[in-house]
């Protein structure tokens, strides 16, 4: 983690009382659920980040997303759920995920495809 994000994750940890990292790999963990993910690229298609997230995906290099693109990219429903379970600010949660969520995809998608969905069990 670059010294410039470690400092302003230490601020913001310190200001709101609780461990960014801790909470944010949680709802990371969430986010990176097969369906999740598909999800994830039907709305980046959407919002015209696609080939954003589909560097993620791949095995070449990442490209970095912004804030506000995350916000495109999981779409204002997904951000106010992130902010009512973590108890962040909106802005701490999208800075956040900017920086983690191309690396956590790339690290959960290895052989450069979606991870297949798992399967629905029915009664």
């Amino acid at each position: 983690m670059s010294d410039f994000f470690q400092n302003l994750v230490g601020k913001v940890e310190g200001a709101l009382g609780v461990s960014l990292q801790g909470e944010m790999q949680q709802q990371l963990q969430k986010l990176l659920q097969p369906e999740t993910l598909q999800n994830i690229l039907t709305q980046a298609d959407q919002a015209g980040l696609g080939d954003k997230v589909r560097s993620w995906i791949s095995q070449g290099t990442n490209v970095p997303a912004t804030a506000d693109e995350i916000r495109d990219i999981l779409g204002s429903s997904t951000v106010h759920d992130l902010v009512q379970r973590t108890g962040l600010p909106a802005d701490a949660v999208l800075t956040t995920l900017a920086h983690f969520l191309p690396q956590a995809v790339d690290k959960k998608t290895p052989d450069g495809t979606l991870p297949p969905a798992e399967p629905t069990k029915e009664a």
